[in-house]
Parts: C-alpha cells; sequence; structure tokens
C-alpha cells in the first residue's frame, strides 16, 4: 500500500536583501520560481498534497505554485504565517492540513531550489522503515556555524548547534540541511511540545529530534550533496543557485551520483566558502546552506 504525503514548502520570509517588490521565493532558476521547483520536487517524490506556509504576496505564490503543479493530483493550500517566530511555528500554520492525517510530511523551504526528488525519497523511506522524524544532512570540510548532527547506533540524537558543542562535537563534519521529514501519525504531538524557552524567543524546528528521542521514537539522519540544500537570500546567491543548475543538467564526464547522494567526478570534491549561520552577508560567499534555520 502505498503512503500518502503532505509537503509543507515554507515560503513566508520577507526576502529583503533581494531588494526586489517580489517574493522572494518567486525568483527564478532556469526560468523557473524557486518555490515551484521545491513544489514539482515534492511532487516528483510522492507528496499528494502542497501546503504553502506564506507571507508577503500570499496569493501570488500560491497561484504560480498551483499553476506549476497543474496536470498532478495535488492540491495546494496556503497558510498564512502572521507572525516571525520561528521554523517551529511556522510549520504550524499548516495545522489544519497535518491535522488531515498523512503518512509522511516533508518540510521543505522555498528558496531551496537544488534539493532532489531522490532525497527526498530517501527520508520517506526512513519513515516507512520505522524513523518518527528524518532529517537531511550535509558534510563540509568547514563546519563552523551549522548545526551538528550528532549520531551514535544509525540513530540522530541531536542537532547540537555550535555554540552548544563540545571540542569533540565541533569536530564532526556532518551537518543540518535543514529539510526534515516527519511521520504524520506523531507530527502534532511532537510539533506542539516544541517550545520557546530561548534567548530569541523562538519555536525551531530542530528541537523536534531531541522530543521526539525522549519519547523512545526512532529519528534518523540521511546525506544529500551540499549544493542541494543551498538557501537563496541575495541576487549574489542567486546567480549561484542559477550556475549550480545549469552545471548540474550538463551530462558528467563519467560516472553517476553515488547512492549517498554525493556527485561522482570532478565535482565532487568542489569547495564552496559557505558562510555561517543566519545566511550572513553576500559578501562572504556565493550561497549558503538552508542548515541556519532553526
Amino acid at each position: 500500500m502505498s503512503r500518502s504525503c503532505l509537503s509543507i514548502i515554507l515560503a513566508a520570509g520577507e526576502g529583503t536583501r533581494m531588494k526586489s517588490a517580489m517574493s522572494k521565493v518567486l525568483h527564478p532558476v532556469a526560468g523557473l520560481p524557486m518555490v515551484c521547483h521545491a513544489a514539482l520536487t515534492a511532487a516528483a517524490a510522492g507528496s499528494d498534497r502542497t501546503a504553502l506556509v506564506v507571507g508577503r504576496g500570499a496569493e501570488a505564490v500560491q497561484a504560480t505554485v498551483a499553476a506549476a503543479l497543474a496536470g498532478t493530483t495535488g492540491e495546494v493550500s496556503a497558510h498564512l504565517q502572521t507572525e516571525r517566530l520561528g521554523t517551529g511555528h511556522a510549520v504550524l500554520a499548516a495545522r489544519s492540513a497535518i491535522e488531515e492525517g498523512y503518512d509522511d510530511i516533508l518540510i521543505l523551504f522555498g528558496d531551496t531550489p537544488l534539493v532532489r526528488p531522490e532525497t527526498l525519497s530517501l527520508a520517506r523511506d526512513a519513515l516507512a522503515a520505522g524513523a518518527s522524524v528524518c532529517v537531511v544532512g550535509f558534510r563540509t570540510p568547514s563546519p563552523t556555524g551549522y548545526g551538528r548532527l550528532i549520531e551514535a547506533g544509525g540513530e540522530l540524537l541531536a542537532i547540537r548547534e555550535e555554540r552548544d558543542a563540545s571540542e569533540a562535537e565541533r569536530r564532526i563534519d556532518f551537518c543540518n540541511g535543514g529539510v526534515m521529514a516527519i511521520a504524520g501519525e506523531h507530527a502534532m504531538a511532537l510539533l506542539a511540545e516544541i517550545g520557546n524557552a530561548n534567548a530569541k524567543g523562538e519555536y525551531y524546528l530542530t528541537d523536534i529530534v531531541e522530543i521526539a528521542r525522549a519519547e523512545g521514537r526512532s529519528v534518523r539522519a540521511i546525506e544529500a550533496e551540499a549544493s542541494e540544500v543551498l538557501g537563496v537570500n541575495t541576487r549574489v546567491e542567486l546567480a549561484a543557485v542559477e550556475t549550480l543548475w545549469q552545471q548540474r543538467r550538463r551530462p558528467p564526464r563519467s560516472g553517476g551520483r553515488s547512492r549517498s547522494g554525493s556527485a561522482s567526478g570532478s565535482r565532487r570534491r568542489r569547495r564552496w566558502r559557505r558562510r555561517p549561520a543566519h545566511h550572513g552577508p553576500a559578501t562572504a560567499s556565493p550561497a549558503a546552506p538552508a542548515a541556519c534555520r532553526r
């Protein structure tokens, strides 16, 4: 029996650094709005419905995604996030969709257009195998600033922010990529447990890992290519992601992609200087993983 799937795409960011009147997620990569890349990727991974968490330009975002998904069986709904209180709060803006009862829930970002369907399928496979939560991670030789994925015995124990990490944990090169999958039967209970007892008073989706672990539930992490989780906040970053997309479309000289999702051949070891958390200034690097979203 196939598993039903809801994809929640967080697309409420103001995008002020794009210096544009248009919603950030509607800026195109390869001629297609970034948010549509996310929606089509989720659909290719078997998503039955798309719930857009939106802010500025909500109607335009919903109409654009609905047009991109025309011909598929998936419904598109928009859920307004009126306050910016963290990623956990943003996901709960789509509460009505979550409560409809899907087997799998995928959480993506509307400004992260390079995620592959195969990666989302692997995350869903982890849920089908019994995990309550699956986090998409990436490896980098320069992990400073990113949340580290702490694993033991094949289980993800925690996402440790750098300021809270021990010296040993800071040497870990496996980092949080932001994209996540949650088992629908546990989703509302786990999300409801996320609190805001932190310096910013925000609700961090990453807290769901330790909440699930405290309840004795299985939490897994899968590895994606670092470029898949690059987020866009500026036009410089948009251009960098466009370049990566065009490179991806070119046939490789030899080899293919490994099962871990890393590209083979000369591109595999390409190193980007990614800035640390919170998508720092555009001068710091071409683009940065979405890992900074907590």
